[in-house]
């Protein structure tokens, strides 16, 4: 498992304007880090956006690492579903919640097992 030391600024700031821009349906990726540092947002084809969910096509994904996922709630609760603890599971151990408004304080980093762990914003 790869050690994460920590996300780019510019990756949650995409990831905070990308949720935005997806209100009311959610918006969902995949993580990829380099160095320890998240620094990119893998969106699969085929993923599909509701108001109360994002379906993630795993079979699309490219022969490449994860280190876990994103996804926004519309609603602005910042606690991962039982749908979203199954997903954590097969993606990494790094899963990030952004809720409405989509601020700088509206998100949140999550373990696979849903527990809530913090996530240094690394100015890149």
């Amino acid at each position: 498992m790869k050690r994460i030391k920590g996300i780019d600024r510019g990756t949650l700031e995409f990831i905070l304007e990308v949720s935005k821009s997806s209100y009311p349906n959610e918006f969902a990726g995949l993580l990829k880090a380099e160095d320890g540092i998240i620094t990119e947002v893998l969106v699969l084809p085929g993923t599909e956006s509701g108001e109360t969910s994002a379906l993630l096509k795993l079979f699309m994904m490219p022969n490449i690492s994860t280190v876990g996922s994103v996804h926004s709630h519309p609603r602005g609760i910042i606690k991962p579903s039982t749908a979203d603890l199954q997903m954590f599971g097969k993606t990494g151990n790094y899963h990030i919640i952004a809720g409405y408004p989509y601020d700088l304080q509206s998100w949140k980093c999550f373990n696979a097992e849903g527990d809530e762990r913090d996530l240094q914003i690394i100015d890149g």
